[in-house]
Parts: structure tokens; sequence; C-alpha cells
């Protein structure tokens, strides 16, 4: 019996292991919920927006939309035309570096044979225009004929032909060109209007002598 009793009998036996009992079970909790509070407030917070006037976030609103990644490019600039390589990478590898849609893979001799016996002219007539499934230059507009034409020179000696590389006008010649359609031009509309200028006096110098 006195074992039992023993077993059931509380921890608490005098009042001042009472009260420091309840004590402990106010302070723990609190002292526990202080500490959790400093741990989550340690880092300085602001309020959302607070930084809306910083000169940052202003820049950020007020820049232009062409500084996100965007590039200008001037219309009356020379065009840089794209090696061969290039043109072939951006628009034709798609299909001559797969064999899609019945096109001769670049590499296959056998595949370019009867391509290659049409001759340069002749393939690059058909990549312009287009032939088949291929679209009209490749589905770039934009690529100038010479673009083509070494696209089409790469595949090729790349396939066992052996084409030229197409020449390229000089700028010089261009410019000289396009300097004498200018100066035709303005000497005709000159020539025009003296005439304009001398219909009158001969229409007046007529009626005199009459």
């Amino acid at each position: 019996m006195s074992d039992a009793h023993n077993e059931h009998e509380s921890a608490i036996k005098t009042p001042k292991q009472l009260i420091a009992a309840v004590f402990a079970s106010f302070a723990v909790p609190i002292i526990l919920i202080i500490l959790l509070v400093q741990f989550v407030t340690s880092d300085k917070l602001s309020g959302a927006g607070s930084q809306s006037q910083s000169p940052d976030a202003v820049a950020a609103r007020i820049r232009p939309v062409a500084a996100e990644d965007y590039s200008l490019k001037d219309a009356n600039a020379p065009k840089v035309l794209q090696t061969g390589e290039a043109v072939y990478t951006a628009s034709c590898a798609a299909c001559h570096g797969t064999g899609a849609a019945g096109a001769p893979k670049m590499g296959d001799a056998a595949g370019w044979g009867s391509r290659i016996a049409a001759g340069y002219e002749g393939l690059l007539k058909s990549a312009i225009a287009g032939k088949g499934g291929m679209p009209a230059k490749g589905g770039n507009p934009d690529l100038d004929d010479v673009e083509i034409g070494r696209a089409i020179v790469h595949m090729v000696n790349a396939s066992g032909g052996k084409f030229k590389e197409p020449e390229v006008k000089p700028a010089a010649a261009a410019a000289s060109a396009a300097g004498s359609a200018s100066a035709s031009a303005t000497a005709s509309a000159s020539a025009s209007a003296s005439a304009a200028a001398s219909a009158p006096a001969s229409a007046q110098a007529a009626a005199s002598s009459k």
C-alpha cells in the first residue's frame, strides 16, 4: 500500500513549489514568444511600396521601352552580307540539316548529285523563287541574292561540289552608279525646266512677228 501511495504523490509538496510551478507555467511560454518575435523582426522590414519614390525605382519606371533588349537599325546603313554558313544555320539547317520535306542533307553527296548537275545558276534560281516544300529564299525575304548564293555554295561544297563563291558588286561601283543616275535625273529635270521657261518667250516672239 505504501508503495502505491508514494507513486501517486505529487511532486509539489510545499506552497513555494506550487508558486514556482505556476510562475514557470506562465513565464516560460512568454519568454519563448518574446524570443520568437525578436528572431522574426531582427531584419529591417519596410511596407509594400515604401521604396516606390526612390531614384532607382523612378528610373526603372520611366526607362524607355527601347532599352529592353531592343537594338535600333539604321535603314539607310549599307547592308552587311552574311556568310554562307550563317545563312545556312539561320534559314536552311532546319530542312537541309535533317532532310525534312525531302530536302537533301548537307554532306550527302548522293542527295546533292542531281542538284549539283543543275549548276549554280539553276540552284540559285530555285532557291530564290522557292521549289517544292522550300519557300522562296528559305522563308527569309530579307536575304540578298548574294547571301542565298553563299548558302548554296556552302552546302554544295560540303556535299562533293566545287562551286565558286558568288562575287559581290563593289560598293564604289554601286555608289558611282547611284551618283550617275542621280546626275542624269538632275540634268533631265534642269532641261525640262529650261524648256518650260523658254516656251513663253517663243510664243511671245511668234505673236509679235504677226
